[in-house]
Order: structure tokens, then sequence, then C-alpha cells
């Protein structure tokens, strides 16, 4: 009886100090009954689409149209097939005149292409959704296309800020953050810094002996503040992101799932127009 007491103590105790393993990777975009579950890829070329239009001072209608052709066409991934020649997230073919398909495959390259096309089409702001999509698409379904017009706009409101602090992103952190990656596709997306650009300039925050980039501070446009943090949580695991701040609230990978939080007392070098990220 003793041994079997003994037995049954060890194996409770083993089993209570068992780690329970770290979620799986994933995002959310809006709370509660409104969130919209995605992949962290979705996350990206979603973040990717709201961040070329906010380079191009785009209206939130543009995003909306995108979005949904996104949503119809790959689900918002980054397909290197489809039918025929079609690649990319919006299944574009180089037969087409598109671009080849390695650039089809770039997702700002492909977005951009979306909103020059898109900027042709008259009146396409003051049209449904599915029309001007298929303005641009020339689907040989345009009707399908507006099956997704309600969560396009849902996830157009989340990625651009005008529901801010609403795209959140979980994953384990594991190693130093690519800061120098970051600020190479954060040019490449909302285009290059300046006095009038969306990111203005990039900053390093350094500690330590060695003097390594531990933060970066990006000084944003306002109106795009949220569009950039949004970016930033969505490409985290891509980049070893594991903290952003903005505007008084913080996101950590670690609590992801938790979604932003309020900082009780926001401290940060960067002002009231910084993202701080690392």
């Amino acid at each position: 009886m003793l041994v079997l007491v003994a037995a049954g103590y060890l194996i409770y105790h083993s089993f209570r100090n068992v780690t329970a393993p770290p979620p799986a990777p994933g995002c959310q975009a809006g709370t509660g009954v409104q969130a919209i579950d995605l992949d962290p890829e979705q996350a990206e070329v979603a973040a990717t689409i709201a961040g070329v239009a906010a380079r191009h001072r785009l209206p939130r209608q543009a995003v909306t149209i995108a979005l949904a052709a996104a949503l119809q066409e790959s689900k918002l991934h980054n397909l290197d097939y489809g039918d025929r020649d079609s690649v990319g997230i919006f299944q574009q073919r180089p037969s087409e005149g598109w671009g080849s398909a390695t650039q089809l495959q770039d997702p700002v390259y492909a977005t951009t292409k979306f909103y020059t096309a898109l900027a042709k089409v008259h009146g396409y702001t003051a049209m449904p959704v599915y029309q001007a999509a298929q303005e641009v698409q020339h689907s040989a379904d345009g009707s399908a296309y507006q099956q997704w017009t309600d969560i396009a706009r849902q996830l157009t409101g989340y990625f651009t800020g005008k529901s801010p602090h609403n795209v959140s992103c979980w994953y384990t952190p594991a190693g130093k953050a690519n800061l120098a990656g970051v600020e190479r596709q954060i040019g490449e997306t909302f285009g290059p810094g300046g006095r009038k650009a969306v990111v203005v300039r990039i900053t390093t925050d350094r500690s330590g002996q060695k003097k390594s980039s531990t933060t970066a501070v990006l000084h944003v446009r306002p109106a795009a503040g949220w569009t950039v943090a949004g970016w930033l949580v969505a490409h985290a695991q891509a980049y070893h992101l594991s903290q952003v701040r903005y505007a008084g609230f913080s996101w950590k990978a670690a609590s992801g799932s938790m979604g932003w939080q309020r900082v009780s007392n926001p401290t940060s070098p960067s002002g009231k127009t910084g993202i701080v990220a690392g």
C-alpha cells in the first residue's frame, strides 16, 4: 500500500510539472465575435495589401477591393501555381502581361500591379466591390468576389487602422530580431523614407558592450501608424520580432493570443509618431 501511494504521488507530481507545449503560430484580426482567424502567411499578405495602399495614399475602398480579389483567388496565400500560368496572391498571368512569374510571386509587386490597374477603372470607389474587382481581374466568374465583400471590409478596418490595435499574431520567439531585414522590407512595401513618406525614418536603439541593435524606432505618418504597426506584427515571425509598441499599446509575440495590451506608464524615445519594434 505504501509503495502504491508513493508511486501515485510521484506520478501525480510528474504530471503537474509537465509544461504545456506553446500554441502553434497563428494570427487574428479583430476581437470577440468579430475576430477573423488567419494563418501567418495570410496576415502577411493582408498587411502588405494595406501597406502598399498606404504608400500610394489610396482610399480604404481600394484595400477592400484588393482583399476581396485576393481572398477569392488565393485565400490570401502566395501560390506558385494556378489555372494555366496564374500565380501569386491575385492569380495574375504572365501571359496576360502582368509580369514574370517570379515578379508576380512578390506580394508587393503583385499588389502594386493590381492597384495600378484599379486606378484606371473610372469611379471604382462608388462601384460594388465585386464589380470593381472584376474590372481588374477579368475573371471567368466575376460575381464570385461578392461573397468576400463583408470579410474584406472587416480586414480593411483592422489592417488600415480604422479599428486600431486589432491585428495580433503569436509564436515562440527565438533568435535575435532581424532589424536590417525589417528596414529593407518596410522600404519595399511603404516606400523610401522622407518627410512626406509613410515611414519618415528608422532609427535603432543600441545596448550592450557590442553595441548591437536591439530595437528599431519607426517614425511614421500618424494617419498610417496602425497600418505600419499591423504590418510589423503580421511579419513578426519572419523577422524574429518579439514586441511592438505604439500609441500607448504593446504587443508581445509570446502572449500575442491575448492581443494588444494598454501600457500603464508608456515611455518611448519615439514620441507620438514612433513605433518601437524589437
